[in-house]
């Protein structure tokens, strides 16, 4: 009955198939003798703990899940089972930094199969070199030196996005306005597409895509994940056809110059060893950019706004210091890389809320081949998993964590490896410094011309599969004096 309720019946198919996958791999387990596993459970049969997992998850206590088995099990790392593989969780400190140290090592990159189909050849399925060589081609154009020119840009969006879906406004719904914003923006930024109505042509499809990324990969009609591979493929075909006009314009010189927008860029940067990037893969890597440049954006500034909305205080520290960066500035003069720099509190603001509630709860790799850790074996081909729960929520690191205190990130800020809704290591995410630009753009803006009050200030937000308020998050606004 549980499986039906959380898969519906074509699941059922595919769970047979899972089945044999799983007696396999425990078989495997089983000729390896003196095996000290870490503790925990496999849980129940083809699906492990996986209905715990995403019941934590809907139910906004993803935390749950982790702090529990750490307290039951092993602070340093437990076992589980999740969508057919079993799987080692890597807790606190230690378990990120080995994790972010051993890429390429003993671990390397893994994501569910759901993700692996619907990304198919974007940086989140490369390994090894490859990954290396295409990382060093994006960060050419998303590193805050390559950014700090597209600061008015940033800027000029967010004003347009805030006088047509904010200002006159009564009520607005947080986390769908917000998405207008941050798509729009990576719109502009990756492909130069500024049009509203070419911008929304697509946007719409992200939200199946998302739905489907985690779970069982069943393409069978009435699955989220069929409906995600729909939307992927639509999605992809939209691309294609800018990528060929794209080469069309770049080689008769009317399009933008490839320092304009990451699409450009693309086409005619080879990477550190020479090669171009196949058509295939640019569109794939698009659609990843797209999706990461935005969803998770919209995340985090739905929490912001949220938090905002509970402690006056707060926004009224943040209000003076853009006000002050403002006072600096001549009328209708846009902001600039250096007044970015200056909004060293808002950023520690939204870091705390980022600390306390991650766009993200997590990432995967896989071992590579059998290892000890905190004095247990984790067998070659187990899924490996790293938290933000572990060390976010953690007293020792961040004293009485369940309270907001920006005063965190004060200084050299907190320790390393503790503070992780980026990741770490040679995976940390590329899109940091875009989304610190585009959070902290929209925070001058939003809290000069509103304050708000939040309708239901006992929403919940849940985790399906990003970080999102379970009703939107409606709140009221007030306009502010200009």
């Amino acid at each position: 009955m549980e499986v039906a309720k959380f898969l519906g019946l074509p699941a059922l198919l595919f769970l047979l198939v899972l089945c044999f996958h799983l007696i396999r791999k425990f078989a495997k387990l089983g000729k390896k003798p003196n095996l000290h596993l870490p503790p925990g459970s496999l849980g129940w049969p083809m699906v492990g703990e996986t209905f715990e997992f995403m019941r934590e998850a809907k139910k906004g206590n993803m935390s749950r899940f982790t702090l529990e088995r750490m307290e039951k099990y092993d602070s340093r790392v437990f076992k589980t089972s999740f969508l057919g593989d079993p799987m080692a969780v890597f807790c606190g400190m230690a378990g990120n930094k080995f994790l972010f140290s051993n890429e390429n090592k003993q671990v390397q990159l893994w994501w569910p199969s759901s993700i692996r189909k619907l990304l198919r050849t974007s940086l989140v399925t490369k390994i090894g070199e490859d990954a290396k060589l295409t990382r060093k081609l994006l960060l050419s154009f998303l590193s805050g030196e390559a950014l700090r020119n597209f600061v008015p840009k940033m800027d000029s969006i967010a004003r347009s996005h805030l006088n047509t879906h904010w200002k006159g406004k009564e009520q607005v719904i947080v986390y769908s306005t917000t998405q207008l914003y941050t798509y729009s923006l990576a719109c502009c930024l990756f492909l130069s597409i500024e049009d509203p109505a070419h911008v929304s042509k697509f946007s719409s499809k992200f939200e199946e895509l998302v739905k489907g990324m985690l779970g069982f990969p069943v393409n069978l009609p009435g699955t989220k994940f069929h409906q995600a591979m729909k939307a992927a493929d639509e999605i992809r075909k939209e691309i294609k056809m800018l990528v060929r006009q794209r080469k069309v314009d770049l080689e008769e010189k009317a399009s933008p110059s490839p320092s304009q927008d990451l699409l450009s860029h693309l086409l005619v940067t080879p990477d550190a060893s020479g090669r171009f990037m196949p058509q295939e893969e640019i569109i794939d890597i698009m659609l990843q950019l797209l999706f990461a440049g935005h969803d998770t954006s919209r995340s985090a500034l739905s929490s912001i706004m949220k938090y905002l909305g509970e402690m006056p205080q707060v926004y009224e520290q943040v209000l003076e210091e853009q006000l002050d960066i403002s006072r600096g500035k001549g009328t209708g003069e846009l902001l600039q890389w250096d007044d970015v720099q200056k909004m060293k509190y808002s950023w520690n603001v939204a870091s705390e809320v980022m600390r306390l509630s991650p766009p993200v709860a997590g990432a995967y790799r896989e071992a590579t081949g059998d290892f000890t850790f905190a004095g247990y074996t984790i067998p070659k081909g187990w899924k490996l998993n790293w938290t933000t729960f572990s060390t976010h929520m953690d007293p020792a690191h961040f004293p009485n964590p369940k309270v907001f205190d920006a005063s965190r990130f004060e200084g050299e800020g907190p320790a390393p490896y503790s503070y992780v809704p980026f990741g770490g290591g040679p995976r940390m995410c590329l899109g940091l410094e875009f989304a610190r630009l585009e959070i902290l753009v929209f925070m001058h803006h939003i809290v000069k011309q509103f304050k708000w009050d939040l309708m239901n200030p006992n929403e919940k937000f849940k985790y399906d599969p990003l970080l999102e308020p379970e009703n939107g998050l409606p709140i009221r606004l007030h306009p502010r004096p200009l």
